[in-house]
């Protein structure tokens, strides 16, 4: 399963922050790390309204200040390579693709507010290059063009998520995996923008292929995603999780295969034994046996076939009965 960093911009225009960032997220068992690739002046106007989580700077002057150029972004995906871990970034704009072809970039990933921005998709779809898309503030209409436009890449994931930071446990939609796969037939992924890691987890129920978080060193770090993500420690417990889910969702269990219980069977289960002891050729009754621990002889449950027999011999307390003890 590829487990997605989503960096985002938490370097905060700092390069050396970003490389930071790759090494504590790979460390912290992420296969991808993601980013955002921003062009203040080819994405926004000046005067759009900035979400609610976004306060401490216009959004327009906090893309422009921490934008990194192009050489810097060669140097971060050349890092980020060479560290073993896949470079990814979304595209704002037409520009941003531009510049993310030139120090050529691998994948894309198309985020939720560029889904109804079709030349943007267009280009990316000509491009033929693997490509995961997400649809946290799409209708299904929305999403059934924007897959449509996108039927040229090479390959195509859809990330069920919802456009809310941090988004609630009622809000998270995991139904909706199963829907994507019914209606496209094709590899779907989660981005989980809750607070902690229960709905990352249990995505994995639905065989998806990608699961991305939102990564940083410190909830206390500026910007719009630190306070909604994951630290290294709790990104690596994430990790540990989804693949002990996997192990216990790809292994099914044989009930009638007890071998590997034989041994705890006979510690914890019981046997037939002589309660008070049984003279040769007395007639046993109920009274005369108990159930004990270990459970290497006759079962409890076949007392009733020895209920009315003769003992062949004298049996004293606490004697384990057998087939040969009885006629």
């Amino acid at each position: 399963m590829d487990i997605i960093a989503e960096i985002g911009s938490v370097h905060n225009g700092s390069l050396k922050l970003a490389f930071k960032l790759v090494d504590k997220a790979k460390d912290s068992g992420a296969t991808t790390v993601k980013f955002q690739t921003h062009i203040a002046e080819a994405e926004t106007l000046r005067t759009a309204p900035s979400p609610k989580y976004f306060k401490k700077e216009k959004r327009y002057d906090y893309f422009k200040r921490t934008s990194f150029n192009i050489n810097q972004w060669k140097k971060l995906k050349d890092y980020t390579e060479k560290k073993k871990i896949h470079f990814l970034s979304s595209p704002f704009s037409l520009e941003a693709i531009d510049l993310l072809e030139k120090i050529k970039i691998k994948f894309y990933k198309i985020p939720s507010g560029e889904i109804t921005n079709i030349p943007l998709i267009e280009k990316i779809n000509k491009i033929n290059k693997p490509t995961f898309l997400s649809s946290g503030m799409s209708n299904w209409k929305e999403l059934d063009l924007a897959v449509e436009k996108l039927k040229d890449v090479k390959k195509l994931t859809i990330m069920q998520c919802t456009s809310s930071y941090p988004c609630s446990l009622k809000d998270v939609g995991l139904n909706i995996i199963d829907e994507m796969k019914k209606r496209y037939g094709l590899p779907v992924g989660f981005s989980d923008h809750t607070i902690g890691i229960t709905a990352a987890v249990l995505s994995s129920f639905y065989k998806i292929t990608t699961i991305e978080k939102h990564f940083t060193l410190s909830k206390n770090m500026y910007g719009s995603d630190a306070f909604n993500a994951l630290e290294p420690n709790e990104f690596k417990n994430m990790v540990s999780c989804i693949k002990e889910s996997q192990v216990i969702l790809k292994n099914s269990v044989n009930k009638n295969n007890l071998k590997k219980l034989k041994n705890m069977k006979r510690i914890f289960e019981k046997s037939i034994v002589v309660k008070r002891k049984i003279e040769k050729n007395q007639i046993i009754e109920f009274n005369d046996l108990a159930f004990k621990k270990p459970g290497h002889g006759i079962k409890p449950e076949e007392y009733k076939k020895i209920l009315g027999k003769k003992a062949k011999k004298y049996l004293k307390d606490n004697h384990v009965i057998k087939i040969g003890d009885y006629y």
